[in-house]
């Protein structure tokens, strides 16, 4: 990390607080988040047949993650609610897994950026595939849910691919 780094959601007193966006310009911002969900070539097997007994998989993971994106406000105590112009969920099919690779795509307008949303779609998404598919595999694993590209706002564009700074993780 660069400079004297800084949690934005913490005041000098060190009380939690949602930060004032009032000032920020208004710019278009958009997020892209990634996780995978691990299970038995059976259960993959399954789903891409379409006969899993709760019904589509893929379909219903897919509406739970734009859901999801919608309600990331509610669930996440210091984020701003937001006009979310675009949330768009991919799931891929991983035969090298074996699973399925979720990709959560969110874009608005505004003032904040849709970080949060990115990664709450992307979340929401892996454990409607697990809840599912529970009843045929109980060993499916979720995870690598992170952050992949972020573009606009004050901090401009950053992808995954780039380099950390020397001594910190990057912000």
């Amino acid at each position: 990390m660069t400079g004297d780094p800084k949690l934005t959601h913490i005041d000098s007193s060190g009380a939690a607080n949602m930060v004032d966006v009032s000032e920020k310009d208004v710019t278009s911002r958009v997020a892209t988040a990634e996780g995978r969900i691990k299970m038995l070539p059976e259960t993959l097997a399954l789903i891409q047949s379409g006969n899993a007994k709760k019904g589509d998989v893929l379909g219903t993971a897919r509406l739970a993650g734009i859901m999801a994106a919608k309600k990331t406000h509610e669930l996440i105590p210091l984020c701003h609610p937001l006009m979310l112009s675009k949330v768009s969920i991919d799931l891929e099919v991983d035969e090298s897994l074996p699973g399925i690779r979720v990709l959560a795509t969110t874009k608005v307008s505004g003032q904040t950026g849709v970080e949060m949303e990115a990664l709450t779609a992307c979340s929401i998404a892996c454990l409607t595939v697990y809840d599912m598919a529970k009843a045929v595999d109980r060993f499916m694993e979720i995870g690598e849910i992170r952050l992949v590209e972020k573009k606009g706002g004050k901090s401009g564009h950053w992808h995954k691919d780039d380099a950390a700074p020397v001594g910190g993780l990057g912000t």
